[in-house]
């Protein structure tokens, strides 16, 4: 009788183990959690910075918990850790997750509003929307200015570099110049060079615009 009742208890500990979603076992894995013996038959991602795991960051080799674990991880884990609010945009768009292209991880240059500046996802979503479209709005309005004043693609090229658009003066582009030569040569960096290349393509756009009739 015992061991009947050992298998009714073995077999309803199965059918319980089998009614929670994601159980994959047999994996061979232990649970990632440090110091934890259970198996490991719950996928988690990638996390190297969240607690005990880390803010999603794009693909990387992804860990397995025990069910105890898995549940402690899932109530510590912010999908949106990290992210800029295009990225919260793009992963809450109804047809996210359809697109091949990888949009959401294409990080922008360090301007774009953090997570962590918004209270509410919204707002994040609302602020990143309105970004794009004054966004798209200034670069038609450039694109504009560029062709009535005869800049070609190279022109508008050397501009970007110095941080300027088509409606730039010599004196704009003297004054750009000068303050990214300084953010990037070595001697106002301690000796540093790794800021080499940008300062030679500074210097290139500078040599190029100064000879261009727009900006005599």
């Amino acid at each position: 009788m015992a061991d009947s009742g050992n298998s009714g208890q073995d077999g309803g500990s199965a059918r319980r183990r089998a009614r929670f979603h994601g159980r994959v076992e047999g994996t061979g894995r232990a649970c990632d959690w440090a110091g934890c013996q259970e198996d490991g038959e719950f996928r988690a991602p990638p996390a190297e910075d969240q607690p005990h795991g880390s803010r999603f960051d794009g693909p990387g080799r992804y860990r397995w918990f025990c069910l105890d674990h898995i549940r402690e991880f899932n109530e510590r884990y912010n999908f949106f850790a990290g992210m800029s609010a295009e990225e919260i945009y793009q992963a809450q768009r109804p047809t996210a997750g359809w697109d091949r292209e990888t949009r959401a991880f294409a990080a922008g240059a360090g301007q774009t509003p953090r997570w962590s500046d918004f209270a509410d996802p919204l707002d994040a979503i609302g602020a990143r929307f309105r970004q794009n479209m004054a966004d798209r709005a200034r670069a038609a309005a450039d694109s504009a200015r560029a062709q009535q004043r005869g800049l070609s693609a190279a022109d508008q090229n050397a501009l970007k570099t110095l941080g300027l658009g088509a409606d730039a003066t010599r004196a704009t582009i003297r004054k750009a110049y000068s303050q990214l030569v300084r953010t990037y040569h070595p001697d106002r960096n301690g000796g540093d060079r790794s800021h080499e290349k940008a300062l030679q393509e500074v210097i290139a756009a500078y040599t190029h615009l100064r000879k261009l009739a727009a900006f005599a």
